[in-house]
């Protein structure tokens, strides 16, 4: 499957997807300024204080397996942000639950059905222990609302037909592009894309809200 194949439902004979695959989307706010072209800025200190976020959605990604094999994989997702803690739940195009995974400052866990649940001090070290891997959960919080996070310099461009709106966020290693935000009279992105070098992974997101 290519990645660009986001928006196309797989046929039953792809439904059984490796769950590492599936997996592999386990992913790690609004105020810009604006400006004509890229500059480094940090997500503003209200984004960070705000309670509850929810998407839900539909992912593609494309990453390299600990083999040095390229896999590519798709599903749904539902995102639940409440203060600094996340839960994440991963679906196959069928609704069947692969894994749900909890991020807090405190610890993370990984849920797999039919398994005991797997525990870390932190989202990046539990991906890593268990995939080779890890995805930017931290920093999607912020992206995901349209801003860079707080935790590190970033480079952002607007858009330059809506100067309100980001077009690109470059930081720590990923470029967050977003081509599209949804139309009047809801609010927020709509599609965004996240790409980093290496260990190269391609990822990308359609919000349903």
């Amino acid at each position: 499957m290519q990645v660009s194949s986001l928006l196309t439902l797989a046929p039953a004979r792809r439904a059984a997807l490796p769950f590492a695959a599936a997996f592999a989307v386990a992913l790690a706010g609004c105020a810009v300024t604006p400006t004509r072209g890229p500059s480094t800025s940090n997500a503003t200190p209200e984004l960070s204080t705000q309670t509850m976020h929810a998407y839900h959605g539909r992912f593609s990604v494309r990453y390299v397996d600990q083999n040095g094999q390229t896999r590519n994989a798709y599903g749904n997702f539902d995102w639940q942000q409440q203060g600094d803690t996340v839960t994440l739940q991963l679906l196959n195009p069928f609704g069947q639950t692969l894994a749900i995974i909890t991020s807090s400052p405190a610890s993370a866990t990984l849920e797999v059905p039919n398994k005991q649940p797997v525990t870390a001090d932190n989202v990046t070290e539990l991906m890593r222990r268990t995939l080779g891997f890890s995805l930017p959960i931290e920093g999607l919080r912020y992206w995901l609302e349209s801003s860079p996070a707080p935790t590190s310099h970033a480079k952002t461009i607007t858009d330059p037909q809506q100067s309100s709106r980001l077009k690109e966020i470059d930081q720590e290693g990923w470029t967050i592009e977003y081509l599209a935000y949804a139309d009047a009279p809801a609010t927020g992105v709509k599609r965004l894309d996240l790409t980093r070098a290496a260990p190269p992974l391609a990822i990308k997101l359609v919000l349903d809200r």
